[in-house]
């Protein structure tokens, strides 16, 4: 049986949102400029999925910005058989997540705040020491 890492760790936050949403399958934390951070995942190339999160963000930015609806919260893909998710965490960092085609939209967006928040202090404690 392999050990849970305490939610306190980056693993530990990631894991935990696995945990709380039905259909989240794996997710990716890297920077804006898409170098990777920690990585949950068994599929997908962690490396690959960070830059193009960058990407996505970049790209989805400069939308949100053009139509002027506001700043950016989420990008959502809804594929053939599942989801992914861009989140900005803070100004420095990206939560991707992929969901199969059961992901509950409604929890991820209820569950993200807190997950995006402890990313944040995380991160921030890191930079701190």
């Amino acid at each position: 049986m392999s050990e849970i890492p305490p939610p306190e760790s980056l693993n530990g936050i990631l894991t935990s949102l696995r945990e709380r949403v039905m259909g989240v399958s794996e997710s990716v934390l890297s920077t804006v400029d898409g170098l990777l951070v920690v990585a949950d995942s068994d599929t997908v190339h962690p490396e690959s999925v960070a830059a193009l999160a960058a990407a996505t963000l970049g790209v989805s930015r400069r939308m949100a910005d053009t139509t002027g609806v506001g700043a950016l919260r989420e990008v959502v893909a809804r594929c053939g058989s599942g989801h992914v998710i861009v989140v900005a965490v803070g100004d420095r960092a990206l939560l991707t997540v992929k969901g199969d085609d059961g992901l509950d939209l409604a929890a991820f967006q209820r569950e993200s705040p807190a997950t995006v928040e402890q990313l944040n202090k995380v991160l921030a404690s890191d930079v701190a020491h």
